[in-house]
């Protein structure tokens, strides 16, 4: 039993840079219909599956010596430059499977990364307002010492004078 496949849509654009074809002709195989295509107001979205699938029934019956020069020559000998659509197409949708598994992947990561920086930024966050708070604290404390210091200093001269004046009532006698 297959499962209904979900469509993984991808950017015109992105596909162009993916695909190295050329824009007129996957405009032109989107107005054929080959390329299920959806318009938004500022894109144009392909699905890649209906991609693959067309460019793999293109591929079956051309010339394959671009993948010799790309360096797979002994797979195209053991194929004898005859492409069985049915497996082209496997390969297509398990490259596009893997594809799909890179991108959930890397947004697991982003979504890891974000997590990862809202609670270092929490973190930091916390603790300027700690430092916020003993600086606070510091300040309340600086000032008590000064008045501290101010009371005792007064009772110092306080204590002179009181003891200054007992001295002169001793030498009086």
């Amino acid at each position: 039993m297959e499962l209904p496949e979900e469509n993984t849509w991808i950017q015109l654009e992105e596909f162009l840079e993916i695909s190295k074809l050329p824009k007129e002709r996957v405009l032109a195989l989107i107005e054929e219909q080959s390329i299920v295509s959806k318009h938004d107001e500022e894109r144009i979205w392909v699905d890649l599956h209906s991609a693959a699938q067309a460019l793999a029934k293109r591929m079956v019956g051309k010339n394959v010596t671009p993948a010799a020069k790309a360096g797979y020559p002994a797979l195209l000998e053991s194929m004898n430059n005859n492409l069985d659509p049915v497996f082209v197409e496997k390969t297509i949708n398990t490259i596009l499977g893997l594809h799909d598994k890179v991108v959930g992947a890397k947004d697991e990561t982003i979504n890891a990364y974000k997590n990862e920086n809202m609670f270092l930024k929490d973190a930091v966050i916390d603790m300027q307002e700690v430092y916020e708070e003993d600086k606070k604290t510091i300040a309340v404390l600086q000032e008590e010492l000064a008045k501290v210091r101010e009371e005792v200093e007064f009772m110092k001269r306080k204590y002179r004078l009181m003891w200054g004046k007992v001295s002169d009532m001793g030498s009086v006698k």
